[in-house]
């Protein structure tokens, strides 16, 4: 797609998602819609601490929102302009028109948004499902990516853990409804505490008021007509991807990646086997790796100091702002 194909942006109160309830926007942010061919993203915008900062994009995992990043971008706002995008069919997204959530569907969507915004290149920023698109951006059009950073990125594992293996069976045709189904009767408030103890490696870093508005947010994703099904087309997505070889394989594409790269893993990782991250700092050429040793699936949202003075160190070497 060129960057000729031009953006049409309006508040994000004009999405059908944000209609039926409103999605919190935290002081220091902006939301925009970007209405794009068959495609509408949310893109949330932390402006940088003055101007003429390079461009930043973060990309949020399966169930996830831009609202991951919440947390992150004001700790970097003095070395990036960000913005974090809500994945077609997440957080305020609606679902694309062709119905793609493969891995190569959202970044294809990723892809779309720079080229239009003419944003590239940018510091990219993946979390689990978003660190897989991030791969995949940086290897196909490395004219986009200055630098990558990587949490918790979902590559192929020949044994995944056993507390993935309910995310993998989201994939299998049928489950995602019945699902659905057997736990109708959960509460938000219920869903949202088995999120964080499967994600955080510590749940009770999360505060009375950070279990709120992730509660709420629950509440405003159930009442979408697509939850359930954008959940199911993702979670195959990832599988399918997973089961990818030759050229198109995730690791083939790490292997081909130029950008500097930096990659993040928590050693209480209950969805990717911290054991990955040996072989991560293999397949990206000349990686730089951190490892916490605390941290569970979104090290992003559990010790945020640590990984921006991370991704401010990666920014430095490759020669600032």
């Amino acid at each position: 797609m060129s960057s000729t194909e031009l953006p049409e942006t309006r508040t994000a109160a004009a999405s059908p998602a944000s209609r039926a309830r409103a999605v919190r926007v935290a002081e220091g942010e902006e939301l925009r819609s970007v209405a794009l061919p068959g495609l509408t993203l949310t893109v949330r915008a932390r402006p940088g601490n003055r101007p003429g900062l390079p461009p930043a994009l973060y990309v949020h995992g399966l169930g996830g929102s831009s609202q991951n990043w919440s947390a992150l971008m004001p700790l970097l706002a003095d070395h990036v302009d960000g913005e974090a995008v809500d994945l077609p069919g997440f957080g305020d997204s609606p679902p694309p028109d062709d119905g793609n959530y493969s891995v190569t569907g959202h970044a294809r969507a990723v892809i779309r948004l720079l080229d239009a915004g003419g944003r590239g290149p940018v510091h990219l920023l993946g979390n689990s499902l978003g660190g897989a698109v991030a791969t995949r951006v940086a290897a196909v059009r490395p004219d986009l990516v200055r630098t990558l950073t990587l949490v918790s990125p979902a590559l192929p594992e020949l044994r995944a853990q056993r507390t993935a293996w309910p995310t993998a069976l989201l994939a299998v045709p049928g489950v995602a409804p019945l699902f659905a189904k057997l736990t109708k009767d959960w509460t938000a408030e219920q869903r949202v505490k088995g999120v964080l103890a499967l994600c955080y490696g510590d749940p009770g870093l999360v505060t009375d008021e950070g279990l709120r508005h992730a509660v709420e947010e629950m509440e405003r994703r159930l009442e979408l007509p697509y939850f359930w099904d954008v959940m199911a087309r993702s979670s195959r997505g990832i599988v399918d991807a997973y089961t990818l070889g030759g050229q198109h394989g995730l690791w083939r594409q790490a292997e081909r990646v130029l950008a500097p790269t930096l990659l993040v893993y928590g050693r209480r990782d209950r969805l990717v086997s911290y054991r990955m991250a040996r072989k991560a700092a293999a397949a990206f050429r000349g990686s730089r790796l951190l490892t916490l040793p605390e941290a569970g699936h979104v090290a992003m949202m559990e010790y945020p100091e640590a990984v921006a003075q991370a991704v401010r160190d990666l920014i430095a070497d490759d020669g600032g702002s």
